[in-house]
């Protein structure tokens, strides 16, 4: 795993379109030895590419969860679908009320407004692809989680960046249900 960086994240950002929109589409080549990586005590975020860097097209990062990692707390988004790709381990998640496991090489689509939570299958690692589309600018949030989770800043950072972020938490007893379920 890279060594985790506070700040640095290199990304090739070149124009290929024609469309006629005011901020045409970019191509965002992220190579994995530059990649900048955020990490708390029990997941590595592989930051990819930030809304900034895609003309707001998508924000996209890769997480590795540690065998009882907790993931996500119920929450949903207002202005962006997220996407779950598994690229190897299983992935416990909660849409509107329901919990599964998402395997290796399963796909899932979260639409705004819709409430999720997601945590690694009950003993088992995951590695995560995750993409916001549109583009939501994530990373500073990512960066911040990660503070959080080393005791470096205050949890109600996280409350009360939720607008800025679009990451709007909600109580869920069926999620709660099945983390202790998992515990």
């Amino acid at each position: 795993m890279n060594k985790e960086t506070p700040t640095t994240s290199t990304s090739t950002s070149t124009s290929t379109s024609t469309s006629t929109s005011a901020t045409p589409p970019a191509r965002v080549l992220t190579r994995h030895a530059d990649a900048e990586t955020c990490a708390d005590p029990s997941s590595a975020m592989t930051l990819l590419a930030d809304s900034d860097g895609t003309a707001g097209g998508v924000t996209s990062y890769r997480s590795t969860f540690a065998e009882g990692a907790a993931g996500a707390p119920a929450h949903f988004h207002t202005r962006a679908t997220e996407l779950f790709f598994v690229i190897s381990g299983a992935l416990q998640v909660l849409v509107d009320e329901e919990v599964t496991v998402l395997e290796e090489g399963d796909f899932l689509a979260v639409p705004p407004h819709t409430p999720h939570a997601f945590a690694a299958a009950p003993g088992r690692e995951a590695d995560v692809l995750f993409v916001f589309t549109p583009g939501m600018g994530r990373f500073d949030y990512l960066r911040l989680l990660g503070r959080v989770m080393r005791g470096e800043a205050d949890p109600k950072e996280i409350a009360e960046s939720s607008e800025r972020f679009d990451n709007h938490y909600v109580d869920s007893p069926v999620w709660r249900a099945a983390l202790e379920r998992s515990a």
